[in-house]
């Protein structure tokens, strides 16, 4: 427990920033901006997908149906890789690693929040949808004025846990050289040598605060919703 206690005071900069703010951003804050920006980046195309996999009309859900069951059949490390090769070659620049892990995680989310909005649409009611287009309301005006409204309130607990599994899969990074946390406690771990056990111990424990913190969360928001739902079926 002292070695621990020892490596968090000593690389606490490490692990938590990085370099930063006299060298580029690293450790826990990268770890949580590539998270957040990936949730942030794939949400809007979520929302389309989750859209067009309700659709009846072929043209919409069979392209993005086979987009969302090939990408959810797939490793995440698989999709770095592929980034990491892929987007250089067909945006003609080199660019970090980075964006390179943004890009494979937009990719990821957008199949799996994608199948959220899905299941948060069909949750809602069909008569609402029905009594809308009765009073002469548009389908598109329906869908974003009425359902989706509806949808996102239920699926909030589910993006959360979505986010969290972004932060898990951020640690992919390390294989392209992204300075995010694991990546960080792999440096701390060759300026240690010995020392390999409590350095990664003290990563999975600030996995573990992190990720727990906001399951925690995600309860709570369950039980809100829960109630909300509860309080409009007694009205």
């Amino acid at each position: 427990m002292n070695d621990m206690l020892n490596i968090v005071s000593t690389y606490h900069n490490l692990l938590f920033t990085g370099s930063y703010p006299n060298g580029p951003l690293g450790g826990l804050a990268l770890t949580l901006f590539i998270a957040a920006s990936g949730l942030v980046c794939a949400f809007p195309l979520a929302i389309l997908i989750g859209i067009a996999r309700t659709s009846k009309y072929k043209i919409f859900y069979l392209p993005v149906t086979l987009f969302s069951s090939v990408v959810r059949g797939l490793p995440v490390l698989m999709l770095v890789f592929w980034s990491y090769f892929a987007v250089p070659l067909i945006s003609g620049h080199s660019i970090s690693g980075v964006k390179t892990l943004i890009v494979a995680l937009v990719i990821y989310e957008m199949a799996f929040l994608g199948e959220i909005v899905r299941a948060g649409i069909k949750s809602v009611p069909r008569g609402q949808i029905e009594a809308a287009r009765t009073l002469g309301i548009s389908y598109p005006q329906t869908m974003l004025e009425i359902i989706l409204p509806q949808a996102l309130f239920t699926m909030i607990p589910s993006i959360l846990n979505q986010f969290i599994n972004l932060i898990k899969n951020t640690s992919l990074g390390y294989v392209i050289g992204v300075a995010e946390l694991t990546y960080s406690a792999y440096q701390i771990n060759t300026l240690e040598l010995t020392k390999p056990l409590q350095v990664f111990a003290v990563l999975a424990i600030i996995y573990f605060i992190i990720c727990f913190s906001l399951t925690r969360v995600v309860g709570k928001l369950e039980n809100i919703i829960q109630r909300k739902r509860q309080m409009n079926i007694q009205e």
